[in-house]
């Protein structure tokens, strides 16, 4: 071969081993300088051995890292084809291999394509087949790249705060304030703690002690007032059961309940204290409908005018009562007049001026007496049944209308003792018509007593009353039931429940009225002196209520004994009015019953 041309292919051999390798992948927009600093992280040394500085090697990837593609085509770094050189695994970084001129493993030359450098890294590895020693400046180039390449793995930056960031806020523990009242000193003395007070354990078991005591006194207590609550003992015979299913049944001559028909107030009326109403035998103010009994008032004055109420005009009763219900029994007080419907008066007993008044009125505007401006109904058991002791039970609902008064009472078959109240009155329940906010109890109160006294004119019902209150209503709106609870031994009367005592229980077993009323040996009475004596004596200690009584049901209207008190609610009349013609105007309401 001519030197000529074995020069020229040496120059030309050198200029390829001078040209820098081309790396088979490559990062878009990376620099030249990196691709530098990169490269002189390992280099070979004149014996052929790999030296690694101090990391391994990193191969830059490009964008298309990962796609698939043909092994054997010529890689974009291949210089040049044909060359006796090719660099196998084993001379790729990483692999430690002494001689690679034939090895080809794993891919044989067949194509005889041969490729240089397979990264940047190479280009140490092929500037030492030269024979040139890495110098000082070499080994300080490297370890700042390794440096560099270090912080690459580090952790990035903190980014700069945004809107749409915030810093992380640390948790500040807030000081406590400290109280004033505390010392300086930096620990409380706690005396409690060193040595205990010997009263402590004293005052704890009397503290819990007292506590047993008291809950057990309850206990006791609850239970012995359970079990001594009067109740009725023993098997009750039913004597009454109305459920007003015909008029009939009701008013008929075989009838539960008669109609009482009277003028005079039943004994009470007198020129200055004259009564409102008269009770009738008319369906207009007594009937059954329904299922239920009406008692409802009406005024007089449908049935006469005005006019003929007030002057002029002679007014007799229709079916007047008197000679069965003896209306002088509520105004004298002789003794064992005869009450029952069995006993027939006769013509020596027969009290004219009691029967005048009780079955006609006449009205003069000269003198001052009218008709009973109101017409309503009273209705008893007197012909059909009575009971000594035992239980009555009304469920009924009062009537709604000013100066209306409802009640629910017993009197006794015979005055044993004598005239009222001396036999005594049982009043299961007694109301006022006016609304609510009647300042002297309206519909919304109820009201229970019993009236005894030694005279006609001394009544001691204010040692036994008491009254029940609806607190969310009135009575007048729905039906309730009350109830009488009567033995030799005691007296209840509630209303609903035996919780709701419209009375308090009395016990007669153990005083006597006489004991209890107190009374004082001599009463004056006008001018006269009267000396009081025991009317009950030959009775028990339940006397005057040891005896038989029947029930009544009626609605009165107004008075002048004191139900309504004067000059409450607007009251129309006095009480005491003598000069004044009284003429109340009443407005009565058609659903004004009872």
């Amino acid at each position: 071969m001519p030197m000529s041309n074995l020069a020229s292919n040496q120059a030309q051999d050198d200029s390829v081993k001078l040209a820098p390798p081309q790396p088979r992948f490559f990062l878009q927009g990376s620099s030249d300088v990196e691709s530098d600093r990169q490269a002189q992280s390992h280099s070979r040394d004149t014996s052929g051995t790999v030296s690694y500085v101090e990391t391994p090697p990193i191969i830059p990837r490009n964008a298309t890292f990962g796609n698939t593609t043909n092994p054997f085509s010529p890689p974009g770094s291949t210089l040049s084809f044909g060359s006796s050189v090719m660099e196998s695994p084993f001379n790729t970084p990483g692999h430690h291999a002494q001689n690679s001129s034939s090895s080809q493993f794993p891919f044989p030359d067949k194509s005889g394509v041969t490729s240089r450098a397979t990264s940047v890294a190479d280009i140490g590895r092929i500037s030492s087949n030269f024979g040139s020693r890495p110098s000082t400046a070499d080994v300080q180039s490297n370890r700042e790249s390794t440096t560099r390449l270090r912080e690459a793995f580090a952790s990035p930056p903190p980014r700069p705060l945004t809107m749409a960031s915030t810093a992380p806020t640390a948790k500040v523990k807030p000081s406590r304030h400290k109280s004033t009242m505390l010392s300086s000193k930096d620990t409380l003395e706690k005396p409690w703690l060193k040595e205990r007070d010997p009263y402590g354990r004293i005052a704890y078991f009397i503290t819990y002690g007292v506590m047993l005591i008291g809950i057990a006194c309850g206990a006791i207590r609850c239970y012995f007032g359970w079990k001594n609550v009067p109740l009725i003992k023993g098997n009750l015979c039913l004597v009454l059961d109305e459920e007003f299913n015909s008029e009939e049944g009701v008013f008929g001559d075989n009838g539960t309940f008669f109609r009482e028909v009277d003028m005079s107030g039943f004994g009470k009326v007198q020129v200055i204290y004259p009564k409102f109403e008269m009770t009738t035998v008319s369906s207009n103010n007594s009937f059954v409908k329904d299922g239920h009994l009406y008692i409802a008032p009406t005024l007089t004055s449908d049935n006469l005018g005005e006019a003929a109420i007030v002057d002029g005009y002679i007014y007799n009763i229709t079916g007047c009562t008197y000679n069965i219900t003896r209306g002088v029994q509520y105004t004298e007080s002789s003794q064992g007049a005869a009450t029952s419907a069995s006993n027939a008066i006769s013509d020596a007993d027969f009290d004219v001026e009691a029967y005048t008044k009780a079955c006609s009125a006449v009205s003069n505007a000269t003198t001052g007496t009218i008709i009973n401006p109101v017409q309503s109904a009273r209705i008893s058991t007197r012909m059909g049944a009575s009971i000594k002791f035992g239980r009555v039970e009304v469920r009924a609902k009062i009537p709604r209308g000013d100066w209306l008064w409802p009640a629910i009472w017993m009197l006794p078959v015979d005055n044993k003792y004598g005239a009222w109240p001396l036999s005594g009155e049982i009043d299961l329940m007694e109301a006022r018509g006016n609304g609510p906010n009647y300042p002297s109890q309206g519909t919304n109160w109820v009201r229970a007593s019993l009236n005894w006294g030694p005279l006609t004119w001394l009544n001691a019902v204010a040692k036994t009353f008491g009254a029940w209150p609806l607190r969310r209503g009135s009575y007048d709106t729905d039906f309730h039931t009350y109830v009488l609870e009567w033995t030799e031994d005691f007296m209840r009367i509630y209303v609903d429940t035996r919780l709701h005592n419209m009375m308090p229980v009395l016990t007669l077993n153990k005083q006597s009225f006489w004991d209890r009323g107190d009374f004082p040996p001599v009463v004056q009475n006008g001018t006269e002196s009267i000396i009081l004596n025991n009317p009950w004596v030959n009775g028990t200690t339940a006397a005057p209520f040891d005896q038989s009584f029947y029930l009544i049901m009626n609605v009165a209207v107004g008075g002048t004994n004191g139900w309504f008190p004067d000059r409450a609610g607007d009251k129309p009349w006095l009480d005491g009015s003598q000069s004044e013609l009284l003429s109340p105007a009443f407005e009565l309401d058609p659903k004004d019953h009872f």
